[in-house]
């Protein structure tokens, strides 16, 4: 209750930024960012679009990926009528489909643009059960896999690009204080609404999307600093959109007092706990498991008869939480 009175009245963190905190405010002290090139998924309306204007405006050559080009190139539109200079490259990508992920990194690759920056801002919420083209719950695929499979094929570009410029490079995952609803085990019950639409809560399974967030951006941060790569990954509660308001993200990327800060949980700009589940290095190595098994498998059938085996076997060396 506390937290939610801060927000709607927009009490400062320990950053000095709040829930009314601008993105222009937040990227204040980082004006120029002309070297930058970003990644932003989600970028066509909200939270994403206000993103995506405020680093135009600092000088980032923006790519927009997006399943609906038109959108895209409306959003392309609306800022360079803004920023004239601006540099944006649209592209196609939906998110709940592994093939189109990893043709987008192929067709990204072609380009030969280093990477700085990669946002993980698209989602999905509904209530209505669907499956992705490869088996997986719909909200699950394109909330979390997708972003899974899409940082895994990007971040061999992200830390030669963080080498090569000596700056270091930035994986910001959107989550939402909503995993912190989800309860349980993971991994069967993902298989239990992929396969059973009877079974099916919209809010649950998008809880659990936000806590696959959460907990990627726990592993993740791991291995990175295990590979010893010059790139964080931090994860961020967007709160209530409101458009042209603050998105913690922009000061994650941009606020120079983060850097080698990695692994941490962001909402309005101040680091925040997460669930208990969330905070878990093992749930988060089982998950990490579990999704390497769901981008591997060819057939969708029997993609979940290996979770009891991940469970018991991933992650046996993070024992502790």
């Amino acid at each position: 209750m506390l937290e939610t009175v801060k927000y709607l009245i927009g009490s400062a963190g320990a950053s000095g930024f709040s829930s009314k905190s601008t993105a222009e405010q937040v990227t204040d002290r980082c004006p120029h960012l002309r070297s930058v090139t970003a990644i932003i998924t989600g970028a066509t309306s909200g939270i994403g679009a206000e993103t995506a204007r405020v680093l135009a405006k600092r000088g980032a050559r923006l790519v927009l990926p997006a399943r609906n080009l038109k959108a895209a190139e409306d959003t392309k539109a609306r800022i360079t009528s803004e920023f004239p200079q601006a540099e944006i490259i649209v592209m196609t990508l939906d998110l709940s489909s592994l093939h189109s992920v990893r043709t987008f990194v192929a067709h990204f690759h072609s380009l030969n643009l280093p990477l700085n920056l990669l946002i993980n801002n698209a989602g999905r919420f509904s209530y209505d059960h669907g499956v992705s083209e490869d088996g997986i719950e719909m909200t699950f695929a394109t909330n979390y896999l997708g972003h899974f499979l899409l940082t895994k094929l990007l971040l061999e570009k992200m830390i030669e690009t963080a080498e090569a410029s000596g700056v270091q490079g930035r994986i910001v995952n959107v989550a939402s204080h909503l995993h912190t609803w989800f309860s349980g085990d993971l991994i069967p019950y993902l298989a239990l609404i992929s396969k059973d639409k009877s079974e099916y809560d919209g809010t649950r399974a998008y809880a659990l999307s936000k806590l696959a967030n959460v907990l990627h951006t726990k592993e993740l941060a791991r291995r990175l600093k295990e590979m010893g790569a010059n790139v964080t990954v931090n994860c961020v509660h967007p709160g209530i959109v409101r458009t042209r308001l603050t998105r913690e993200r922009d000061g994650l990327v941009t606020d120079t007092r983060l850097a080698n800060i990695s692994g941490r949980y962001y909402s309005d700009c101040n680091e925040a706990p997460t669930s208990k589940m969330g905070s878990s290095l093992s749930e988060a190595a089982r998950l990490w498991a579990a999704s390497e098994i769901m981008l591997s498998s060819a057939d969708p059938n029997t993609l979940f008869n290996h979770y009891s085996n991940i469970l018991s076997s991933a992650g046996t060396h993070h024992t502790s939480n």
